[in-house]
């Protein structure tokens, strides 16, 4: 007899696929199997899986020092799950941003409504995000902490002031 402790993921279908002692291939197996959520669920689906799916194929994209050909450093992995629970944290309702590489190995978000009006947020290994704005003749920029599950209310604020309010100014107390 062998016991198993595992944590498994089902398929798309709720199969659990159970790996088995080599000494029990070959003929039956007796399962006796209590099933309880091992942490909440934290798979985003729609659009958020696709967003996390693009900062995954760009960390990809950018996984060696000199990605650039100027020596910018490769995506830190600590910057990409930063990144990606940034993106679970955001509400539905905002607009996901763009993403794109960074040369000291972030991952800046941005927010482009135009060439004039953007929102550009800089996400690294550290909990520190920097963030800049241009709206119009009006910029700025600040910095915020996140805590890795809830976006800072004022990175929020200005966000949702950036893309619901189409000629309101970025304002940020």
């Amino acid at each position: 007899m062998s016991t198993i402790t595992a944590i498994l993921e089902p398929d798309i279908d709720g199969a659990l696929h159970l790996p088995v002692p080599d000494e029990l291939r070959g003929g039956k197996v007796k399962v006796v199997a209590t099933l309880e959520q091992a942490e909440p669920s934290r798979a985003p689906f729609g659009r958020k899986a696709a967003a996390i799916s693009d900062l995954g194929a760009l960390a990809g994209n950018c996984s060696k020092d000199g990605w650039d050909g100027n020596g910018a450093s490769a995506i830190d992995p600590a910057a990409l799950l930063n990144a990606e629970a940034f993106v679970r944290a955001l509400p539905d309702a905002i607009p996901l941003p763009e993403f794109a590489p960074e040369p000291d190995g972030a991952i800046s978000l941005d927010w482009i409504q135009s060439k004039t009006r953007l929102l550009s947020l800089s996400v690294g290994s550290s909990d520190r995000l920097a963030y800049a704005w241009l709206d119009g003749s009006d910029r700025g920029h600040a910095v915020a902490y996140f805590d890795g599950s809830s976006v800072p209310p004022r990175v929020l604020s200005t966000i949702e002031s950036f893309v619901n309010h189409g000629n309101t100014s970025v304002r940020v107390a």
